[in-house]
């Protein structure tokens, strides 16, 4: 069918409304004054919809945010945390089938441990990865989301890195608070005048209880304008402020309140401060009335708030749940992730998963004295391996509950954290691009690829996938455009809108 504006369907004759058709000019009853207020209410809402819902962003989005307490915040700590990441790869995962099959990849088992049958299937993979696959996708599979990986931790280990003053810093001395909070601001201008910050930064500060609201504050003020007046106030790229355990609208617009005063004092655009919020209180899901919360939290940051962060731990605790029992996946922290995708999904703040709060921390530490025996080595890669897995495990649910962000706190779990993202688009790639083309090319008819039906909800779906794997850098551009789709196109976010970009052709 050709989408034609709702005018074009209506003319004027002998002052009644008709509409036209190549076959026949049927009668209407509904006069054009009829459906003018009609249209225009219709319009109103429709673009209120859009206002709200813009869909899902193709502009970048960090996988994950590496928190760190800010007493440990130094120039080049992010250097540090990639040579730490890179080093644990190294140790525990020595090669591509030791990562596959520690994460317990798919084929793996099959794939050969000993020195005389790896080398030659590395060579190979070396030499033509894509015939390899033709004959062994398990070890394409492998060695590629392994390639990637390294690739990634020599690049760009840390993709967003927040200085925390609040778990991860813990309750201390004013005196002692105000020192870290100097430090840190002026390690961060250094970075940023040495250009080797994560392209995301920012800080974690403490909540704004009645117990914390003027540390809290406090702290904000002494970073931003120690910051700022090193950097003769310029901020870095892409720097927020991550408010902790809101349980009120209030809360959320005293933070936006104190962040654009320092904006107007430093002379900064308004709103160029961006503020996240983290979800981790009952009272930041379900208000007392019985309400969602979220919308309100987001309407009290006035347009600044970018991202809603669960928080797991702090949130099963809010629920009553003992500590042993706490985990990503408890099903109070699903119940909270849904809440939070329901809200959230296709406006312009994006969602951030919760921790992994198991560390791949070997038990035994070999001294110049004490190397490690055969037994300790083993029980070390067998503990390392064991939380790596686990933390595959929660971010790979995650990415299937279509949330594509959450956190890290030891750099040892980032090699995982890529490993997760590439994993998943990479077998995911080749069935939704034959799907997606497929459609594409029949213009929108519903099809049916092998045994799978796809109609137009499904190919938008289909579409998002690639969109969020260019997003969170799982998936090259070029990837998309196999489909048969534009750049433009893939900007646009709408199936609907390439489908009348085909048939209008």
């Amino acid at each position: 069918m050709n989408f034609r504006h709702e005018a074009s369907y209506y003319a004027r004759k002998d002052g009644k409304e008709t509409m036209q058709s190549s076959t026949s000019n049927p009668r209407l009853t509904l006069s054009e004054g009829d459906l003018g207020p009609v249209m225009a209410s219709l319009q109103a809402a429709n673009e209120r919809f859009t206002a709200t819902y813009p869909g899902i962003q193709v502009d970048r989005v960090p996988v994950h945010t590496v928190y760190g307490g800010a007493q440990l915040y130094k120039v080049g700590v992010a250097d540090k945390l990639a040579q730490l990441a890179r080093r644990n790869l190294a140790e525990f995962a020595p090669t591509f089938v030791d990562f596959a099959r520690a994460l317990e990849f798919e084929g793996a088992k099959s794939l050969p441990q000993d020195t005389g049958s790896l080398a030659p299937l590395q060579a190979a993979l070396e030499v033509d990865a894509t015939a390899v696959r033709a004959t062994n996708p398990a070890a394409w599979l492998a060695w590629t989301v392994y390639q990637r990986v390294q690739r990634k931790l020599e690049r760009e280990a840390v993709e967003d890195q927040r200085i925390d003053f609040e778990d991860g810093y813990g309750a201390r001395e004013d005196a002692e608070e105000d020192g870290h909070a100097l430090a840190a601001a002026a390690a961060m201008a250094q970075g940023l005048q040495a250009d080797n910050l994560p392209p995301f930064t920012g800080i974690r500060v403490k909540a704004l209880t009645e117990e914390a609201k003027a540390r809290s504050l406090r702290t904000l003020d002494i970073f931003m304008s120690t910051l700022l007046s090193a950097t003769s106030n310029v901020l870095p790229s892409n720097f927020a402020v991550t408010l902790p355990k809101v349980t009120s609208p209030e809360q959320v617009s005293a933070m936006h309140q104190c962040l654009s005063l320092i904006e107007a004092h430093h002379g900064l655009v308004g709103g160029v401060i961006r503020l996240e919020l983290m979800i981790e209180t009952i009272q930041s899901i379900i208000n007392p009335s019985g309400e969602s919360a979220i919308p309100a939290l987001m309407r009290a940051g006035k347009g600044r708030v970018t991202c809603a962060i669960l928080g797991t731990m702090d949130y099963t605790a809010t629920c009553n749940i003992a500590s042993t029992h706490q985990s990503h996946a408890h099903p109070s922290a699903e119940f909270a992730r849904m809440m939070m995708q329901v809200c959230l999904t296709g406006t312009e703040v994006t969602i951030s998963d919760g921790i992994t709060n198991v560390m791949p921390i070997p038990p035994h530490k070999a001294t110049p004295d004490a190397p490690l025996n055969l037994q300790q080595h083993e029980e070390n890669r067998r503990v390392v391996h064991d939380a790596w897995k686990l933390h595959f495990d929660n971010i790979s649910h995650t990415l299937r509950l279509g949330i594509y962000q959450s956190w890290d706190l030891n750099p040892a779990q980032i090699p995982v954290r890529y490993a997760a993202f590439y994993y998943f688009f990479l077998t995911g790639l080749e069935a939704a691009t034959a799907r997606l083309k497929t459609f594409i090319d029949q213009a929108a008819q519903a099809t049916l690829v092998g045994n799978v039906f796809d109609d137009a909800a499904t190919a938008q779906g289909l579409l998002n996938f690639f969109i969020s794997g260019i997003s969170c850098g799982a998936l090259e551009p070029d990837e998309a455009i196999a489909t048969g789709i534009s750049m433009a196109e893939l900007q646009g976010k709408s199936f609907q809108k390439i489908v009348e970009n085909r048939v209008n052709a």
